[in-house]
């Protein structure tokens, strides 16, 4: 199915706009909603069908197409399923049709992947690549250290403001998912980073005058996927062969938190987990951890 051919019915556009306005999604979120979603009507094209009387039996027919015909991975069905089950939940809320029908469906098994991140070695590699006698490098030198120092989703970096900081606790005011709001905190190498970026890169950058911290090198300000852009044209510039994303330094940081022997409810408001459950996927990459401490304090774990 060719994307030139997709069709945006009215009900799509008032769902993303639902999406952004109402629920206060990323840009980044609303896209990926919208090619799954897309992807979907598609298909339903193709099969003569009507979105709004889809039966349960045609989407185990859609299943069976993602799974043979796009070789789809199971976590990547389990989140079309999870966009198409969030649009008929708007649709049914709507009254476009009577029921959410992929209520019903129950996606493939996930294979529980382990979070991937960086050893701090390998961080202090990256940290050493902007120029910071450059202004754009000055603000790749902060972004590093800010996604690191604070753990923040990168739709909720992007979204910092200055008025956001309160320098003198060292703590920025984050808006979450859900419109939640919390205090983050960072250390002295990001406040060193903030410093220089405030009152040297980010004047040159900020063109428009705006309040936002992190701007792009035409002074607009700058999006998720201009974060990624900027962590892979980092990467490039290391001996580390591992790929990048601003969520894997997140990884990094509560992992390295929990290394550390700080508590998982902690770690868990750090990083602004609504339960409990989100944050425990990272204890078991302290294996390790446990290992050391365990034959350094344990009287019989080893002989003399």
């Amino acid at each position: 199915m060719d994307s030139k051919n997709d069709i945006m019915v009215p009900e799509l556009t008032n769902y993303l706009e639902y999406l952004k306005y109402q629920k206060n999604y990323s840009d980044y979120t609303i896209l990926n909603y919208q090619d799954d979603i897309l992807e979907y009507l598609n298909y339903i094209k193709s099969e003569s069908l009507d979105f709004k009387s889809i039966q349960y039996s045609d989407i185990r027919f859609y299943l069976m197409y993602l799974k043979d015909n796009k070789r789809d991975d199971n976590s990547s069905i389990n989140r079309k399923l999870s966009s198409l089950r969030g649009f008929y939940k708007y649709l049914a809320n709507e009254k476009v049709v009577d029921s959410n029908v992929f209520s019903l469906v129950n996606g493939p098994k996930k294979s529980k992947k382990l979070p991937r991140y960086f050893e701090y070695n390998e961080l202090e590699e990256l940290f050493l690549i902007p120029d910071k006698t450059l202004p754009l490098g000055q603000r790749d030198s902060l972004l590093l250290e800010m996604l690191y120092a604070t753990g923040v989703r990168v739709g909720e970096l992007v979204q910092i403001k200055v008025s956001d900081i309160d320098l003198g606790n060292r703590s920025i005011l984050i808006l979450g998912k859900g419109n939640k709001e919390r205090y983050v905190t960072y250390g002295e190498y990001c406040e060193e980073a903030l410093k220089l970026y405030l009152e040297d890169g980010r004047v040159a950058l900020n063109t428009h005058n705006s309040d936002y911290l992190f701007f792009n090198h035409n002074g607009g300000v700058l999006t998720e996927r201009g974060v990624r852009y900027i962590l892979n044209q980092i990467i490039q510039k290391t001996s580390i062969h591992k790929n990048i994303s601003p969520h894997m330094i997140r990884h990094s940081f509560a992992t390295h938190l929990l290394n550390q022997g700080c508590d998982l409810l902690t770690v868990q408001k750090l990083l602004g987990h609504e339960s409990i459950k989100a944050t425990q996927i990272y204890t078991h990459v302290t294996t390790d951890r446990l290992k050391e401490v365990y034959y350094h304090s344990f009287p019989r774990a080893k002989k003399d």
